[in-house]
Parts: structure tokens; sequence; C-alpha cells
């Protein structure tokens, strides 16, 4: 997937989606050089985070990546396969200690296998997002190995096809997690047989510490004088990449993109007769995904962005899609995360609703009268 700008001409020759036309269209009267970004604190927290995309495109059968694992993790992988035969991506889990281990995966999204790399990061993202699937449990007893989940065993991955996975998941002891691709009529010396398979050219994997980002603005937005601010998320300025172990080699790496990454970002808004509105507006390029949304103590469906086509923001900067309407002075959360196959950084935009005739980051109305013309 396209990490950073300097990427993007590889991620054209993948990307298969359908830009909307309807979607490139500007807010008028928003100058977006001028708009001015909100002060935040950020905190990382949570469990460990593995990162498997790289490499991107797996050329041959091997290990993609792998680390020994315990406690609170999260597993994003992100893969296609680039043979010309068909294919099993699978995550392995390998107990290596003298008692039986459990995992209990409790949260998780999936999509794929598939040739439209951007409905499948953007499906992943939603089905992550919505958590509508059942909590399970995997037993490995001593000594032996078991699947992440049990599906991917008989799911065949065709040449060009990507699969994307967001796995949350808590283990009693110490597991070795691999995420192998193989033949389709692999068998158990396949398996004990795979060997680590070289970086591609973005390094995308690696073990993160705090799989989570809490982001609190400094200030309330009082939408009447503070007009039109922005959080930029993923740029490596405002917002940094995370920095990792790449632990098949033990190098130092760089999340380029904070893939994996969930934001949980609070929009606190001064109390009173007000409205504002929300837009996503990407920066790097294309970009399709979804946000949770939690707005007065309730959880809402996610939001696809954009919302009527797979993806959105090529070749410019001022595309946006709209992420809700809400009442100043009530409580509102956003979940978001990066979504595989899109590129990054990108920008929320918080807007006064109806937007005034001046304020920051407005264009502001010309006050200058028309002239008069007279006959001589």
């Amino acid at each position: 997937m396209n990490k950073l700008c300097l990427l993007l001409s590889s991620f054209l020759l993948l990307s298969q989606s359908v830009i909307g036309a309807a979607q490139q269209e500007v807010l008028p009267r928003v100058d977006f050089a001028e708009t001015p970004e909100w002060s935040l604190t950020g905190t990382q927290f949570g469990g460990k985070l593995l990162l498997s995309d790289s490499p991107e495109t797996v050329n041959a059968d091997g290990i993609m990546y792998e680390d020994t694992v315990s406690g609170d993790v999260r597993l994003f992988f992100h893969h296609v396969n680039g043979t010309k035969e068909p294919k099993k991506i699978l995550v392995l889990l390998e107990n290596t200690g003298k008692s039986e281990a459990d995992i209990f995966v409790y949260h998780y999204g999936f999509a794929g296998p598939g040739g439209d790399y951007g409905t499948v990061g953007k499906t992943a993202q939603q089905d992550y997002l919505a958590n509508g699937r059942s909590a399970y449990d995997v037993t490995v007893p001593a000594g032996q190995k078991d699947y992440l989940w049990n599906t991917q065993k008989s799911m065949t991955v065709r040449p060009g096809e990507l699969v994307n996975g967001i796995f949350d998941f808590k283990t009693s002891q110490p597991v070795k997690l691999k995420v192998v691709m193989v033949p389709k009529d692999y068998n158990e010396q396949t398996l004990r047989n795979l060997k680590v398979l070289d970086n591609d050219v973005t390094s995308l994997r690696g073990t993160f510490e705090g799989r989570d980002k809490l982001l609190l603005p400094d200030d309330v937005y009082n939408p009447s004088t503070d007009g039109v601010v922005a959080i930029t998320l993923a740029d490596n300025e405002l917002d940094h990449y995370a920095i990792g172990t790449d632990m098949t080699t033990g190098k130092p790496v760089m999340n380029y993109g904070n893939y994996g990454i969930m934001y949980r970002i609070f929009i606190p808004s001064l109390e009173g007769n007000q409205k504002f509105k929300g837009y996503l507006n990407p920066r790097g390029g294309e970009y399709g995904g979804a946000l949770g949304i939690k707005y007065d103590h309730k959880i809402l469906d996610p939001l696809l962005t954009p919302p009527d086509t797979v993806m959105f923001g090529a070749n410019t900067t001022t595309a946006v899609s709209p992420i809700g309407s809400y009442d100043s002075g009530k409580s509102l959360w956003f979940t978001f995360s990066p979504p595989g196959a899109s590129n990054l950084p990108v920008r929320l935009l918080f807007i006064p609703d109806p937007l005034p005739d001046k304020g920051p980051g407005i264009i502001t109305k010309s006050l200058q009268a028309p002239l008069n013309k007279t006959k001589a």
C-alpha cells in the first residue's frame, strides 16, 4: 500500500478504485492553506501492535513477519499474492511453552481476498469498527500450532489479490505469531521449512509499543469565534509516526502512516445554541476508509469516507467527505485508523454552521462596493 506521497506512483499502479467526481468538490469560502491547527495533546496507550505489510507484494513462499508475544496484542496484516499461482496467506500461533496457551480474540475486522485494493482496505476497517463479529478462543497445546482464525485454512488467495486483517487478542502466555504465505496444498513439512522473506522498500513491518492513541484538544471549540479548525493525522510533523523494532532483524523501523494504530479523538465544544459540521480532507492522494463515531453518548454505525465511492482525493488537497453535523456542547468522539491501501496524511475539519462572514480559516467576502459607471 502507498505509505507516503513520495510512493504515490507505486500506489497508482496498484489501485483499482473508482474516483467519485461529487466527492472532489471543495468547501466554499474555506481557506485550506490558512486553516489553523487545533492544539492537541496525544498519548500512546494499549498493548503491542504487530505490523505485517512488508513485503506488501509477496513474490515467494515464506514468513512475512514473526514475533513472540504475550498479553494484549493487535495484529495488522496487509499482503498481496505477487506470484502466478493460488496461495494461502495464514496467521499461525505456535506454542513453544510447556503448558497450553489460551488466545482470546475479542475484536477484529477482515476483508479479501480481492483485486480492488481500495475496497479491501476500506472494508476491513469498516468491519473492525462495526465490531459485529463474535469473540472466540483459540487453545494451542504445548508444542503445537494453530491458526488465528479457522476460515483462513479454506481461503485461497489468487494472483494479484489482497488480504487485510486487524485482530485484537490476549494471550495467557507467550506464543510465537507468524504471518506466512504457502502453496495452496501446503503441509506440515512446508510450514517447518519456511524462511523469513526480505523486506521491500517500505520496510513496513515490526512490533510497536502503544497500539492506540488518545488525542485531547487543549481548548474547547467555540464555533462562533474559532471559525474553521483542523486536526492533521499521520503526517509525521504534527502527528509523529510510531517507532518500533523489526523482530526478524532486530533493526529499528518506522510505521510510515501509523497503520494499525487506533486513534481515539475527543471533540470538546462550547455548550450553547450552536451547530458545527465535520469533514475529512485527504492531503496525500487517494483515500478510502471509515470513522467510528460516538455522539451524545451513543455509538453510531461506522461512517464511510467517502460514502458513495471507494476512494477520493486524487490530484487535489481540497476534496472533502462529510463526517456529520453536531450540536455544540454534546459529547463527541471519533475513532480513526489509517486504512490499508490509502494515502496519508488526512485532516479532520470542523466548521461553524452556518459559516460566518469572517473568522479563522474563512475566506472573507469582499466588502468593496461595485463601481458605478456614468457617461462623461
